[in-house]
């Protein structure tokens, strides 16, 4: 599927760890497609949103390597970035990332970035994760399944 597709209806694009790792730390398989979907979310605009457990997940490997300049990417795109929200994990969040967990068989953190992004009102889901393709609740973007629109 195309990104213009992919992102066609999209209001609120819920961005998992993953996308943002591969295009801070220029994943070279996945740069370019991450900031496709960047380019598309500034011009339509589209709200991105993320959970604060994303910002411990993207935040741990380059602390323990001394990587202090993604570390302050990561911090500048998810805290100051004008086109990034990220979401509190709350109680509510947290029973519905339970009840994910078990129907889905999820990891507690891809049951709390579900639950957000649901609770969230999302119209998508970006990741690179296909074991969330089976939740029923979101429309899942998966990044190894997205292609780039030809140029124009």
């Amino acid at each position: 599927m195309k990104v213009s597709a992919a992102l066609a209806g999209v209001n609120r694009l819920y961005i998992e760890a993953a996308p943002l790792v591969y295009y801070v730390e220029e994943n070279p398989k996945y740069v370019e497609r991450v900031e496709a979907i960047i380019t598309a979310v500034e011009a339509a605009p589209i709200e991105a949103v993320s959970s604060v457990i994303t910002l411990t997940e993207v935040l741990t490997r380059p602390l323990r390597l001394g990587q202090t300049h993604y570390a302050q990417e990561y911090r500048d795109i998810l805290l100051h970035s004008s086109g990034f929200r990220l979401l509190p994990v709350t109680e509510s969040i947290a029973d519905s990332a339970a009840s994910l967990r078990a129907r889905y068989n999820l990891r507690t953190p891809d049951a709390l970035h579900a639950a957000t992004a649901i609770r969230a009102a999302c119209d998508a889901f970006l990741t690179n994760d296909r074991n969330m393709r089976p939740i029923t609740e979101l429309r899942v973007l998966v990044l190894d399944e997205l292609e780039l629109d030809p140029p124009t």
